[in-house]
């Protein structure tokens, strides 16, 4: 860094051998960014999702319901004898963790594997589970009041696990409960 250049002026490549200094201006970046945040003035509270993407639709899910998201394991183990919305287990950093195929557990067929497909591990204190989608987008904020208790029809009818939507402009956005999802009956029976 030159004297005549400035902390924000600094490229985050120019860094990559000194880790340290990296994790500051990170660091300093991120406090300028929540900083710009806080003095923009807001229309009340704010609702924080995870976006993704399944049968071409897109769906919000709360980001309180979601643990981690992740690439699909290299390797699971069939369960005999279980629906065949359930892909089988996965070894998770020392922990067995349930797949499911979520477009098949809800009727709409099954998640094509692609480059992009994702598991959604759902944060469930009794229920463990990864939810294959076909997608994850990341977050999404929106403030309460653009939510409506109504949602749209969807492609992967899952209409009986929404909990409404948002809506921002011409884009609504349905918001699918995992919670409802995991403590459904139809979870419940997963023999075949």
């Amino acid at each position: 860094m030159t004297e005549s250049s400035t902390p924000s002026e600094v490229a985050l490549k120019s860094l990559r051998d000194r880790p340290f200094e990296l994790l500051a201006e990170l660091e300093r970046r991120g406090r300028a960014v929540s900083a710009q945040h806080s003095q923009e003035p807001s229309d009340g509270r704010e609702w924080v999702g995870v976006a993704l993407r399944m049968a071409g639709d897109l769906y919000l899910v709360a980001r309180e319901e979601t643990r981690e998201v992740l690439g699909i394991p290299a390797s699971t183990t069939r369960v005999p004898g279980a629906k065949p919305w359930i892909r089988g287990l996965a070894n998770v950093r020392g922990q067995l963790l349930p797949i499911i195929d979520l477009r098949q557990f809800l009727g709409s067929g099954v998640t094509p594997l692609t480059r992009n497909t994702r598991i959604v591990v759902v944060n469930h204190r009794e229920i463990p589970a990864g939810l294959i989608v076909d997608e994850v987008l990341g977050f999404r904020r929106f403030a309460e009041s653009e939510f409506s208790g109504d949602a749209p029809p969807t492609v992967a009818r899952c209409e009986r696990y929404l909990a409404g939507s948002f809506r921002r402009g011409q884009e609504q956005w349905p918001v699918i409960s995992l919670r409802n999802i995991l403590e459904s009956p139809a979870f419940a029976e997963a023999a075949a």
